[in-house]
């Protein structure tokens, strides 16, 4: 959210307006409606000036009724002629109204809001009404539209004019927020002073902020509505890399650890080399070397390393862990589950145990025994590696000498995560940030623009394409018929039950009840497995080591080996009811295979039930690039949901769109870097507007610190 008031003046004795007014002073709210528009996060008159609107209809030429066509979206104008109410079903009351123009008719229908049906019988006028066009019995309707009335007022102000339509909460009509907005403009913009200095605007060709907000509101033409949309997406992206770079230059200063491991007697990477099952790729070595040096460096490492599925994340965690503990630190490694720390903790404890470097595992589930003995491992020093999840930065956990600390998983975790595991540390320790999928550029450069990169870009030689099938569910016998051949020749498969809830009871019951089918009556002769979440760690390790050695041909398995499992052999995954999962995580569960020079199959079995689904499943059968899948992703999803707003406290803008701005958020990059080396602090006097900004968004602060 925009925050003016470190801007303008705000004091009332001193001014007799400001800008951080109370919304409900102003003329047409009052103390009723102000809630209302404080749950569209709108509580003064900065707020109101910066609700932009979220679509504009186009009011000098709204088309004839007659002319709409199905699958289209339009709005449309009209007299009502007649309202009608039914109840269907269980208690669905479904509303129907009608307009019409000298050309036609369409019919409007709401579900389940009987209130409409009270208004629309109270009213005798023309409406406005906007939706997509739907093929009915009798000609077009709109199903579910947005609508308003029209009044004389409403007539003398919007006709003929490009009308903004506003994101609403309930009670508040377009017509109130648009007068708002208006007194707004006319009242409230003088006081409006512009941040942005000359030179910026000039460089960024960027029109000036007052006319910006009055065009956004009330524009005269198309061209100056996207003028002005540039120049409030440029501000949204400014101010957070401003932060974010500012907190990266900082960073660079601090006094960190310099690890000494130029003083090893054997290089890290010739002793991970030794303990691997496998020769690391070029891009590993790259990306480790980068590592290492940030590690030499004194001051603290900020690292966020990404990678396609099966690039070897986790061989690179480990050899950075390898070289803290041969320095004398510890390190520490949080994942955001549970069965993902748990995994990590079976292959890191099998890699490490051998070489007399002890791992402990800390998460919520363990026994007070088990969890207070882990605690103290870590707090004396006996354990020289902590993996586990949230439960590492609860108060009460310490360590003894902690020099590294790695997040999986990123995007579960936001700054104040990371910045509450670094305050574990005997001093600032390195930070590593890691995620088994590729990010999307544009989250990359907001919500970890304050980390360096570091991109593992090279699958392991010889690995083939895998081939991506979505079939029916209708078709499932054939697919197991299919299958039935390849296990025969001797390959193994992975079938993944899908995520029916949040409860991992329930995930179990539904491995358990395909378990049982397949073993008992699709594949009677072959040896079958079950690895669920509610297992023991002890029982998990045993069941994925029998996989492994092959003594088990087919494994049914929850979501536990979305990450983590390595098993060149198995060549097979079937999904089922693929329509239940995420596209990242269909894309991870397809990573569980193609570890070989064998061919590898990854069939989805699914009815596609809605076009979301359907998009995710075409995406995958698409592509096996990681990067193109982030993307697409990003476009299904929003980088909100992608990336953590919650958490992060980074995506809150007020008009820039990730999918959409993702041009405009590199120039604001580089007008942020540009910026800083001629005023790393923001102290010129000419800056001071800008600093303001910057620490006046939310989740700025976290990042930046001024002295």
């Amino acid at each position: 959210m925009v925050n003016l008031g470190n801007t303008f003046m705000s004091a009332q004795t001193f001014a007799p307006r400001s800008l951080e007014t109370e919304i409900q002073f102003l003329k047409g709210i009052g103390p009723r409606l102000a809630p209302l528009f404080g749950k569209l996060g709108v509580k003064t008159v900065a707020d109101l000036l910066f609700h932009v609107p979220r679509r504009y209809e186009d009011r000098r030429n709204i088309p004839p009724i007659r002319s709409v066509r199905p699958g289209q979206h339009a709005t449309v104008r009209g007299e009502l002629i007649e309202v009608s109410s039914a109840t269907k079903g269980r208690g669905m009351v479904i509303i129907k109204a009608t307009i019409a123009d000298e050309s036609g008719q369409i019919n409007l229908t709401w579900f389940n809001q009987p209130w409409i049906g009270k208004k629309l019988r109270e009213y005798k006028g023309e409406i406005l009404a906007y939706g997509m066009v739907k093929e009915a019995h009798y000609g077009c309707e709109i199903s579910s539209p947005e609508w308003e009335t029209v009044g004389e007022e409403e007539e003398a102000e919007e006709f003929g004019k490009i009308v903004p339509v506003y994101a609403l909460s309930e009670g508040i009509p377009q017509k109130t927020i648009r007068r708002a907005v208006r007194f707004a403009l006319d009242q409230y913009l003088p006081l409006v002073r512009d941040p942005l200095t000359p030179p910026i605007l000039k460089a960024q060709m960027l029109r000036p902020l007052r006319w910006s907000i009055t065009q956004i509101h009330r524009p005269e033409s198309d061209e100056f509505r996207a003028q002005a949309r540039q120049r409030l997406v440029f501000e949204d992206f400014f101010y957070m890399q401003l932060a974010l770079q500012m907190r990266r230059l900082q960073s660079h200063q601090e006094e960190g650890i310099g690890f000494p491991l130029a003083a090893l007697d054997v290089p890290v990477l010739q002793e991970i080399e030794g303990m691997l099952p496998f020769d690391m790729t070029g891009a590993q070595k790259r990306v480790l070397g980068e590592i290492l040096r940030d590690m030499e460096s004194p001051h603290p490492m900020n690292r966020l390393v990404q990678g396609d599925v099966g690039s070897g994340k986790t061989a690179i965690a480990a050899a950075a862990m390898l070289a803290a503990v041969r320095c004398g630190y510890q390190a520490a490694l949080m994942a955001p589950t549970e069965i993902l720390a748990e995994q990590h903790y079976i292959n890191l404890h099998r890699l490490f145990d051998p070489h007399g470097i002890k791992t402990v595992l800390m998460v919520g589930k363990l026994s007070t025994k088990d969890k207070r003995k882990a605690i103290d491992e870590a707090a004396t020093g006996t354990a020289q590696i902590a993996i586990g999840t949230h439960a590492l930065i609860q108060q009460g956990v310490s360590f003894h000498r902690l020099g590294l600390a790695i997040v999986d998983e990123q995007h579960r975790f936001g700054v104040m995560q990371r910045a509450a595991l670094r305050q574990k540390g005997l001093t600032t320790p390195d930070v590593v940030v890691m995620t088994a999928t590729p990010i999307p550029r544009t989250l990359t450069m907001t919500v970890f623009g304050d980390l360096d990169l570091s991109v593992i870009d090279e699958l392991p030689p010889g690995r083939k394409s895998i081939k991506t099938h979505w079939k029916q569910a209708n078709e499932r016998g054939a697919i197991y018929s299919s299958i039935r051949s390849l296990i025969a020749e001797g390959q193994q498969a992975y079938f993944v039950c899908p995520m029916i809830s949040e409860s991992e009871k329930m995930q179990t019951q539904a491995a358990e009840d395909l378990f049982y089918r397949l073993s008992s009556i699709q594949y009677p002769g072959f040896r079958v497995g079950l690895l669920h979440g509610q297992m023991k760690p002890t029982e998990k390790e045993a069941t994925m080591e029998a996989f492994r050695r092959h003594e088990l041909d087919i494994l049914v398995s929850t979501v536990v080996i979305e990450v983590g499992v390595d098993v060149p052999n198995a060549g097979i995954m079937v999904i089922e009811d693929a329509h239940r999962f995420g596209l990242t995580q269909l894309h991870q569960l397809r990573g569980r295979v193609g570890r070989s020079s064998q061919q590898s199959f990854c069939v989805l079995i699914s009815d596609g039930r809605n076009e979301e689904a359907r998009g995710r499943l075409e995406a995958l059968v698409a592509t096996n690039d990681g990067f193109r899948i982030a993307e697409t992703d990003l476009r299904l999803r929003g980088p909100g949901e992608i990336a953590g707003t919650k958490q992060s406290g980074n995506l809150d803008f007020k008009v820039a769109d990730l999918v959409q701005d993702g041009k405009m958020l590199e120039v604001a990059r580089q007008a942020a870097i540009d910026l800083l080396k001629s005023d790393p602090n923001l102290e010129l006097p000419e800056h001071a507007a800008i600093l303001d900004r910057v620490l006046g968004q939310k989740g700025n602060r976290a990042l930046v610190t001024v002295s």
